[in-house]
């Protein structure tokens, strides 16, 4: 029987990378993306070159309609939907505007889980991707150009936290996943752009950060390893820790 998973924002990113690491005879992946075709077309042919199966789908996650169409296609076709890899996020594109952080990071995580949740049979796994910066939100220091992710990205992991009695009673685990700053990422390089050693002191207190593929790789084993619903699996940052 095949497994099918979902992982959003999978065209670019650590979400092509756990859509390439989570390859395997009889599991399709479902490749989520907002634009990038070809990007989406290039992680397909990566899985099946990893012998899994794949196809990439078109759909904003803030889009009510694309994301139902989404779900409904997946239903048509495989009749379930096993795991569900919420990796999508952002905000600070440019043009966007000042609500959008949260409507995308907390508003469209809580909904495609609620919509996907019929389809996921006991033994289902949702697992929420995010970082320190935002999980330690309150408790930790969060630059000034970073607020509007952490926090919406904390209040998405909040929301769905309060969905867990209702994910337990359908069997289903919801896991998080936070990662340090990712070493090589769009964040880490504009706060070099503007300051080149802005992410040294981080570098410094972490013992280094984390790769794209160090972090792909914590998300891929929180998909099947064993796991109480509401746990948190940390990939970097051991200050964050003490």
């Amino acid at each position: 029987m095949t497994e099918v998973v979902l992982v959003t924002g999978a065209s670019r990113g650590v979400g092509a990378e756990v859509a390439t690491l989570l390859a395997a005879p009889q599991r399709h992946i479902i490749v989520n993306y907002r634009e990038k075709a070809k990007r989406a077309d290039a992680v397909v042919e990566d899985v099946r070159a990893a012998s899994g199966e794949a196809t990439a789908v078109r759909a904003d996650v803030t889009d009510e309609q694309a994301v139902a169409a989404m779900l409904d296609g997946i239903d048509a076709r495989f009749g379930a939907l096993d795991v569900l890899v919420l990796n999508a996020s952002g905000g600070l594109e440019p043009g966007a505007d000042p609500g959008y952080p949260m409507r995308l990071n907390c508003d469209a995580q809580l909904r495609l889980a609620q919509l996907a949740l019929p389809l996921m049979p006991a033994g289902g796994r949702i697992v929420f991707v995010t970082s320190h910066l935002a999980h330690f939100h309150g408790r930790r220091p969060v630059p000034p150009d970073s607020l509007p992710i952490a926090t919406s990205k904390q209040a998405g992991e909040d929301a769905l936290r309060n969905m867990t009695p209702t994910f337990e009673a359908a069997g289903v685990t919801f896991l998080v996943v936070s990662g340090d700053m990712i070493e090589g990422s769009t964040m880490v390089r504009l706060f070099e752009r503007r300051d080149p050693d802005a992410i040294a002191p981080r570098r410094q207190a972490s013992g280094g950060l984390p790769t794209a593929a160090e972090f792909a790789s914590a998300i891929v084993r929180a998909t099947c390893e064993p796991h109480n619903s509401g746990d948190t699996v940390y990939v970097g940052g051991p200050d964050y820790l003490v």
